[in-house]
């Protein structure tokens, strides 16, 4: 094998390994922007929840997932992502359930 196989060989290997990397953000990504659909339609509180569900859904995919997967999921250590994930999470998810009244209170 020469030189310029073996790199092809890792070019593509790469290639193919980075066409799913972004796949867990992703995923993520969509549950947020469901979320902003439904605040822009006035339901703030289950956008909220929603958000707070894709923080918690982006704990569970870095716990899961081996770092080389995570993809921009990765962005610290594995353990204080999912702590920071978590963290994140419960407050969005607190704040989400507990408010009431307001000028955002829906009838």
């Amino acid at each position: 094998m020469t030189m310029t196989e073996d790199r092809r060989d890792v070019h593509d290997r790469r290639h193919r390994q980075s066409r799913f990397t972004q796949l867990p953000l992703a995923v993520v990504l969509l549950v947020v922007a469901v979320a902003a659909l439904r605040i822009v339609q006035y339901h703030w509180r289950e956008g909220a929840a929603l958000i707070g569900a894709a923080l918690l859904l982006a704990g569970v995919l870095r716990a899961v997932l081996p770092t080389e997967r995570a993809g921009l999921l990765a962005i610290r250590g594995k353990v204080v992502d999912i702590v920071t994930y978590a963290g994140l999470a419960a407050a969005v998810l607190y704040v989400a359930l507990t408010i009431i009244g307001g000028p955002f209170s829906s009838s």
